[in-house]
C-alpha cells in the first residue's frame, strides 16, 4: 500500500506526541494525530490520572486540541501505540471521531515504524450514527 506524505505526517505526529502520554498506569502510550480541512494538524496523548480508568485517550486529547482551535471537522486521524503494531481506536474514540468525521473519512493504523493500513471509519464503526440522527 502507498502511503502519502500527508498520511506519513500524521503518524510523525502522533509518534512524537506519543513520547509525551502520561501512562503511568497502564504502561500504554498512544499517539494520536488528526488533520483537519485547514491543513493543520492536531496531536493528542493518552492522559491517565489515579482514579485509573479515567483520563484522556489520545484520540480524544487530539480532537479536544482541534476544537479548542475552533475546527470542526476531522479529514484524516492517525494513531500510533508503542507497545501494540496497528492500534485501533476504542469504542469511544470511535464515537468521538464520527461526530466530527463522515463515515468515510481514513483512520490510518500505525506502528512505531511508520502508517500500516488505512481504513475507513465506518469499517471501524458499522451502523454508526451522528448528530443527523438525532434531529
Amino acid at each position: 500500500m502507498q502511503f502519502t506524505e500527508s498520511d506519513k505526517a500524521l503518524h510523525a505526529a502522533a509518534l512524537n506526541v506519543m513520547r509525551n502520554a502520561h501512562a503511568a498506569y497502564s504502561a500504554f502510550p498512544v499517539g494520536a494525530a488528526l488533520r483537519a480541512p485547514s491543513g493543520t494538524i492536531y496531536a493528542g496523548c493518552n492522559v491517565e490520572n489515579a482514579s485509573f480508568p479515567e483520563g484522556w485517550c489520545a484520540e480524544t486529547s487530539a480532537i479536544a486540541a482541534m476544537v479548542a482551535a475552533g475546527e470542526r471537522k476531522i479529514e484524516a486521524i492517525a494513531v500510533v501505540a508503542e507497545k501494540l503494531p496497528r492500534v485501533t481506536p476504542c469504542g469511544g474514540c470511535r464515537q468521538r471521531i464520527r461526530e466530527f468525521a463522515e463515515a468515510d473519512t481514513p483512520v490510518i493504523l500505525c506502528d512505531m515504524s511508520g502508517p500500516l493500513q488505512i481504513v475507513p471509519l465506518i469499517d471501524l464503526l458499522p451502523l454508526s450514527f451522528d448528530k443527523a440522527a438525532l434531529t
